[in-house]
């Protein structure tokens, strides 16, 4: 399997994916039917994944794009759990934009994947730490969502209260995954450099990033009537994320960080 082969595989997961959100519109009544069809957009970016990794001889996650391979294929999932949860379509359908969003990226920007990975990612604690990361962006995306839904509806005074119960329970779970992501790549670190803590400029904003989305926790345990003002930090998480996902890339700063392999 090769880069080459991906836009074909892309094409059928966003029709199947398309198809699906589209489906949940018109017959609200057949949600199996609808989840089946943008499963099956999942299962085929999936497919594409595990062969790539077989072809490459090595888990496609060291450039941004591997990542961002990963993180189209989370989106989907974790849009579709919350929808079959909260049967609300409409995070189904910005999940899916988003995936669309970040497989055009990678459509316009095709890259050359080398088979070697450097001594640093030859470590066993190299695929869950970016497998655990990756999906715990992906759900955090997702709460982000739900945060912009909240904040339209807030300035439209038609909030409810159950979108920013959604919106918890995402960060819940997403956090969960980032604390994990955050131990086991300092266990990594440990292994690859001899320490679990450098203050490296991705370690710094992978830091930033658990702090902000702590900060929300507590403002929402502290503050639950400040409905408006928790939805606002949610956003701001998001963009610290993507700061640390790829933004630090484009930092002065990167130019010193042993995670450069990943730009």
């Amino acid at each position: 399997m090769k880069w080459v082969n991906f836009e074909w595989y892309a094409l059928i997961s966003v029709i199947l994916w398309i198809a699906g959100v589209l489906f949940t519109y018109i017959n609200k009544k057949k949600s199996n039917l609808s989840s089946v069809i943008y499963s099956m957009g999942v299962l085929t970016l999936g497919i594409f994944l595990l062969m790539l990794w077989n072809t490459l001889d090595r888990p496609p996650m060291r450039t941004l794009g591997e990542t961002r391979l990963w993180y189209s294929f989370f989106l989907p999932v974790i849009g579709l759990a919350t929808y079959r949860r909260w049967q609300y379509n409409w995070i189904l359908a910005y999940s899916t934009l988003m995936a669309i969003v970040f497989l055009g990226i990678n459509l316009m920007n095709p890259e050359t994947h080398s088979k070697t990975l450097m001594p640093a990612l030859q470590s066993p604690w190299f695929v869950p730490h970016v497998i655990v990361y990756i999906f715990s962006y992906a759900i955090l995306a997702a709460s982000s969502l739900v945060a912009v839904k909240g904040i339209y509806q807030s300035y439209t005074g038609k909030f409810e209260l159950k979108t920013l119960h959604m919106a918890d329970n995402l960060v819940y779970i997403g956090f969960g995954f980032l604390t994990l992501g955050l131990l086991f790549g300092a266990l990594w670190a440990k292994e690859a450099w001899g320490h679990y803590w450098t203050w490296d400029p991705k370690e710094t904003w992978a830091f930033i990033t658990w702090i902000a989305y702590l900060i929300y926790i507590h403002f929402r345990v502290h503050h639950p009537k400040k409905e408006k003002a928790a939805l606002w930090s949610l956003g701001i998480a998001f963009i610290l994320l993507l700061i640390c996902w790829f933004g630090i890339n484009y930092l002065p700063a990167a130019q010193s960080s042993v995670h450069t392999y990943s730009s």
